[in-house]
């Protein structure tokens, strides 16, 4: 019998006061319309693994960035039973800040990340002010420095990281986003992260504006809905809307189950 897996999408900041439409849609149906966003982490557990989706941040970049750290990702993974001390297995999606901060909360953690999203942190568009303004310095040299420690593993495209579970070059938000596909019992899941930040961002076609190629963007779009069983097997990385559409792990509505039907 095939593999299946649960996840849970856990909420630990958000950024509410001030988000407007046009801040997440490149033509927005109402410019200032508030908009906020969700800052969440995944959990894949099953066949007796565990493995996160992206790191998170923590409270010095909150506040350097101006996000309302709701608890850290570390205490949001252990109010659902795992523990970042303890997990073997984190797959980054993207270097951006929000995603790759917290690298120090998994000690113990092999990271898997795309070849060209390394490349990208590491090369000559970072000369660029604008362009490493999604990225921190201090996140990327932990990159390196978990490379350089046999503690990161790089791929060129798709690749089964455990049994059913692979992960996808998507691009355009950033030079080597991936996605992940995971079986469950409700059908084929694809988390994808800030490939696409909100259901309106892939469901409209309509790109989010923190974007280096809005072509690739699009086309990622289309290889994302490909991989899914359907528009609701699709996760983006950033919408509120997650925790209101999923089922309560426990009661706890900070932590949703994506693998279970959505109740609304």
């Amino acid at each position: 019998m095939a593999a299946t897996y649960e996840i849970l999408a856990l909420r630990y900041a958000i950024l509410d006061g001030g988000r407007l439409q046009y801040q997440n849609y490149l033509t927005p149906d109402d410019h200032a319309a508030p908009d906020p966003l969700d800052y969440l982490l995944f959990a894949i557990r099953g066949n007796g693994r565990t493995i996160v989706m992206d790191t998170g941040f923590d409270a010095a970049s909150a506040a350097r960035r101006g996000r309302e750290l709701l608890r850290t990702p570390a205490q949001a993974l252990l109010d659902a039973g795992i523990d970042p001390a303890e997990t073997k297995d984190v797959i980054l999606t993207h270097m951006h800040w929000d995603h790759a901060g917290g690298m120090n909360y998994f000690p113990k953690a092999t990271f898997h990340l795309q070849a060209a999203e390394m490349s990208f942190c590491t090369g000559p568009c970072m000369c660029e002010p604008h362009m490493r303004r999604p990225f921190d310095g201090d996140h990327v040299k932990d990159a390196v420095g978990a490379l350089y420690s046999d503690r990161m593993r790089l791929y060129d495209g798709t690749v089964e990281i455990a049994p059913g579970i692979t992960v996808h070059l998507i691009g355009g938000h950033s030079g080597g986003i991936q996605s992940i596909r995971v079986p469950t019992a409700r059908g084929t899941v694809v988390l994808a992260g800030d490939a696409a930040h909100m259901w309106g961002n892939i469901r409209n076609k309509n790109p989010f504006p923190l974007v280096i190629d809005i072509p690739r963007m699009l086309k990622g779009y289309d290889i994302i809905n490909s991989l899914a069983d359907g528009p609701d097997h699709v996760i983006p990385g950033h919408d509120p809307l997650i925790l209101k559409r999923f089922p309560a792990l426990n009661g706890n509505p900070e932590i949703v189950r994506l693998d279970l039907p959505p109740i609304a």
